[in-house]
C-alpha cells in the first residue's frame, strides 16, 4: 500500500521550539506537536522526577492560532506540561493515542494504529492524518505500555502535499519499517530521538530512538528531510546533537539532517 499524498521534496519551514515541540504549516493549517512551555525546573513522574534544563525557545503567544496538536502521548510532562495542556483549551483538534483523548476530553481524539482523520484545508481539499504505531521502550507492547503507556505517531498526506511522518516517543524500528511499507518514501519525517534512558527501565535501555537508529530509521523511511526532536531541555537524554550530526554523517545522511528553525 503506497500514500495518497504525492511526495513533492517540497520543504516546508519546521520551527523547533525545545524537547518534542515543533511547529509548522501544513495544506494551510497550523499544526504543533506536544506542547511543553514549562520554566526548566523537576517535574513529578511515578517512582521519581524528569528535570526539565532549559527553557522553551518560544510560547504560545508567539506561534499565533494553531489548528491541530499531534500528541504522541499525555502521561509524561517532558511531553505535555502544564503550559501545553492550557494550550489545549484554545485549540479546535488534538489528536493523540486512544486513552489519551478520553483523559483529555472535550476536542480531543484518540488515533487507534492506521486509523485516519480527514481535516478541511482552508483553500478547499483534505489534508488526511493517519495514526501509526509506536512503542516507548523494547519489548513487546504489553510490558512497555503497563510500564510508559500508549504512544502513536502520525503520517500526514494530502494531494500535491509532501508526506510527513511524525514518529512520537518511539524506540521501535520494526514498527518503523511497518510504516515505511504503507508510506515510503517519506518527504519530511520529524524523529524523536535523545536516547532517553533510566536504570530501573528495561536494563538501561533506550526508551526513543538513539541517534543511529534515528539514522536507520531515516533510511527505512526514504526520508528526503529529517528534523530531530527530544533531543534536548532534559537531563535524561543522553544523546544530543553532536551525536545526532555524527550519526547521519557515518550513514552518509548529512544532507538530509534538518536541525529546523530554532526559535
Amino acid at each position: 500500500m503506497t500514500s495518497s499524498g504525492t511526495t513533492t521534496g517540497e520543504r516546508f519551514p519546521v520551527r523547533v521550539l525545545g524537547g518534542p515541540t515543533a511547529f509548522f504549516e501544513y495544506g494551510g493549517l497550523r499544526f504543533l506537536t506536544d506542547p511543553t512551555f514549562d520554566a526548566p525546573g523537576d517535574y513529578q513522574v511515578p517512582g521519581g522526577s524528569l528535570t526539565k534544563t532549559a527553557p522553551p525557545a518560544g510560547s504560545p503567544a508567539d506561534l499565533g492560532p494553531v489548528d491541530v496538536v499531534l500528541l504522541s502521548h499525555d502521561e509524561h510532562p517532558d511531553n505535555l506540561d502544564t503550559a501545553g495542556r492550557a494550550l489545549l483549551a484554545d485549540v479546535p483538534l488534538t489528536l493523540t493515542t486512544p486513552g489519551g483523548g478520553r483523559r483529555l476530553g472535550g476536542r480531543a481524539k484518540g488515533l487507534a494504529d492506521w486509523e485516519s482523520v480527514e481535516l478541511d484545508r482552508p483553500g478547499g481539499g483534505t489534508v488526511t492524518v493517519t495514526g501509526v504505531p509506536a512503542l516507548h521502550g523494547p519489548g513487546s507492547r504489553e510490558e512497555v505500555e503497563s510500564a510508559l503507556g500508549e504512544v502513536v505517531g502520525f503520517v500526514l498526506t494530502g494531494e500535491d502535499l509532501p508526506t510527513v511522518y511524525v514518529s512520537g516517543d518511539n524506540a521501535s524500528l520494526d514498527l518503523v519499517k511497518e510504516t515505511a511499507a504503507r508510506f515510503a518514501p517519506v518527504d519530511t519525517a520529524l524523529l524523536f530521538a535523545g536516547a532517553p534512558r533510566f536504570d530501573a527501565l528495561f536494563g538501561g535501555a533506550c526508551i526513543v530512538l538513539d541517534s543511529a537508529r534515528a539514522a536507520e530509521a531515516a533510511q527505512l523511511l526514504g526520508a528526503r528531510r529529517v528534523v530531530p526532536l527530544h533531543y534536548d531541555s532534559w537531563a535524561h537524554f543522553t544523546e544530543g546533537r553532536d551525536e545526532l550530526v555524527a550519526a547521519f554523517a557515518a550513514a552518509g545522511l548529512t544532507d538530509r539532517l534538518d536541525l529546523g528553525h530554532r526559535g
